[in-house]
């Protein structure tokens, strides 16, 4: 299978515009979470995703937000799948997949082996590995997804520089790009270009 790719942290028309044109096949929304720069209100959600091209996935971001709100942002905005990035536990994760009727994302921060190997608990669609909270650009040690068990996304610190290194050899269901598609901390169109270009190329 083509290892996919998803742009994180959009919050403005003009990042539309940008993913538009690349064509990502997902993008993700950091909604709620007032600690990230790339934070947005979920009020201007479903303006941005009307104008979405309808092949790129959009997905909402959440950490430790309750769960009938998730629910609420997912029906009122449209949102075609759910990551969730904080210290939910299975049962959240388990009651979410089940009534939101979107895959869902789990996160989880890998410092060990020993991670990704009680991430193959969580009842998700999809895992994703990253290190820390997300959006840092800091990577971990890839020798740890040896143990993955299940599709997962690959984040942190991923960019031009090893995205190739990433697919060839782990063959992720799909590489999680920010901060290495920013400059001054907003998306750069061409950086986002060049990211699903290079992608495409690989696979």
């Amino acid at each position: 299978m083509k290892t996919k790719i998803k742009i994180c942290g959009l919050r403005r028309k003009e990042d539309i515009v940008y993913v538009n044109a690349a064509r990502p096949d997902y993008c993700g929304f950091i909604l709620n979470v007032p600690q990230s720069r790339r934070n947005m209100d979920p009020e201007g959600l479903k303006g941005l995703l009307e104008e979405l091209d309808p092949g790129i996935v959009p997905v909402g971001v959440f950490v430790n937000e309750d769960t009938n709100t998730i629910l609420r942002i997912v029906r009122e905005s449209g949102l075609k799948m759910i990551q969730l990035h904080g210290q939910e536990g299975e049962e959240m994760v388990r009651t979410i997949r089940e009534t939101a009727g979107v895959p869902v994302i789990k996160a989880v921060s890998v410092k060990s082996r020993e991670d990704v190997e009680r991430a193959a608990g969580f009842p998700a669609d999809y895992l994703l590995f990253d290190c820390g909270t997300g959006g840092t650009g800091r990577s971990f040690d890839w020798s740890c997804l040896e143990e993955a068990k299940q599709p997962y996304f690959l984040a942190g610190g991923i960019g031009i520089h090893n995205m190739k290194e990433a697919v060839e050899r782990f063959h992720p269901f799909a590489v999680d790009l920010s901060s290495s598609v920013e400059t001054d901390g907003v998306k750069d169109e061409k950086k986002i270009a060049d990211a699903v270009h290079m992608l495409r190329s690989l696979t």
